[in-house]
């Protein structure tokens, strides 16, 4: 299928730009299996690649201009200029391509101009980091024609600031690093504070299992205020338990440090969520580690509870999933991503699979929400070039 698709995307590339491209690459979306809102925490996450992808057809200009063009968005090739890209000028999906290119130049590589063919299959707005595949697949062509011997991690860490200074959107690690570093059937164990990472062997449909992302269909925005809310209160509750990040308050200490932040009830919420949330990453990682795969089920429920009255970012569909795939024999399920919308995941044996797809799409039309989209997730490949 990859060959089919380089194929088609560089064949589109030669119309738009009279040229064939000097290569075409792709990197996934990502499902987080477990560890949610901790990777700007200086926290654990755990998640795993898609085998939706981005998918570029990129060829190297010497003239300072760089061209872009979607086919999933209506409209022609965009061109700008590399001297004249500034952070949070762009409030187009061109943004993220654009600020790749800019926070390789900062960081003083010398990147002359591109021309930008792209097209993906990863779910937008279905909190599966499609935003992030953009961003890393371009950051990884850039990286073999220019021939900047950067990294995969070092990849992830650009294109974050890419998202947080030129896009303004205060997102953490997890994304970039899933997209450039996951490996097919493994669940990638990141340390965000200091990028470590362990493969994790996630490998459902040998054990008879499948894990089921259904996406509600709700949209979600990161650069909306409600991400930034939290991210800034967890960073004061940080800040008034004297830590560096929340990731330095221990789990056996919890209790304690709640106490110490009185009526910042608020505040005391979130600490609690990344606190607890961080040590469910450990118990998963020991439980796939030991070969107890159907154990993480109750996990994932306790971590979508954290979400939904700690955190508070779930919302109605989200919590319909959880509920009707329980009620339905499913192992285990929680919402995934930002939260306020997006997607959530289901752990489920391999024959109650149907059972629980036909019962949560009937939930929700007896709801009156509009139909889910319910496929399964299979740990996939991360970024790589196609040719």
């Amino acid at each position: 299928m990859s060959e089919a698709v380089a194929e088609t995307v560089a064949a589109r590339f030669g119309e738009l730009y009279g040229a064939e491209p000097e290569g075409v690459w792709a990197a996934p979306g990502r499902v987080n299996l477990i560890g949610e809102h901790t990777d700007y925490n200086d926290g654990f996450v755990m998640p795993f690649a898609l085998p939706h992808t981005a998918v570029a057809a990129v060829a190297r200009r010497a003239d300072g201009v760089l061209r872009l063009h979607s086919q999933d968005v209506e409209g022609g090739v965009t061109e700008l200029r590399l001297d004249e890209l500034s952070p949070e000028s762009d409030k187009n999906w061109t943004a993220y391509p654009a600020g790749v290119v800019w926070a390789l130049r900062e960081a003083g590589h010398a990147v002359t101009g591109a021309d930008v063919h792209l097209a993906s299959t990863v779910p937008s707005g279905a909190g599966l980091s499609s935003s992030a595949a953009l961003e890393v697949v371009v950051a990884l062509a850039l990286n073999d024609l220019f021939s900047l011997g950067l990294r995969g991690w070092q990849l992830a860490r650009l294109c974050q600031r890419a998202e947080n200074v030129y896009v303004g959107a205060p997102v953490g690690i997890m994304d970039q690093t899933a997209s450039a570093c996951c490996e097919a059937g493994h669940a990638l164990f990141l340390d965000t504070r200091d990028l470590s990472q362990k493969q994790i062997p996630f490998d459902l449909a040998a054990e008879g299992m499948r894990l089921l992302v259904v996406d509600t269909q709700v949209k979600h925005s990161h650069s909306e205020g409600e991400y930034g809310k939290r991210r800034a209160g967890c960073e004061k509750g940080a800040d008034l338990l004297g830590v560096n990040a929340l990731r330095d308050v221990p789990y056996a200490g919890l209790d304690a440090a709640l106490a110490r932040l009185g009526d910042e009830e608020e505040v005391r919420r979130l600490v609690r969520h990344i606190v607890t949330e961080n040590e469910r990453v450990e118990r998963v990682v020991s439980l796939l580690e030991s070969g107890e795969t159907r154990a993480i089920g109750p996990v994932l429920v306790e971590g979508h509870a954290s979400l939904r009255d700690d955190f508070r970012i779930s919302c109605p569909e989200l919590d319909l999933v959880v509920d009707t795939a329980l009620a339905s024999g499913a192992l285990g399920s929680r919402m995934t991503g930002g939260g306020f919308g997006g997607s959530a995941i289901i752990l489920a044996e391999e024959p109650d699979v149907d059972a629980i797809t036909k019962a949560v799409t009937e939930a929700f039309a007896a709801a009156g929400f509009t139909t889910p989209r319910v496929f399964e997730a299979v740990p996939s490949a991360g970024a790589r070039r196609l040719r």
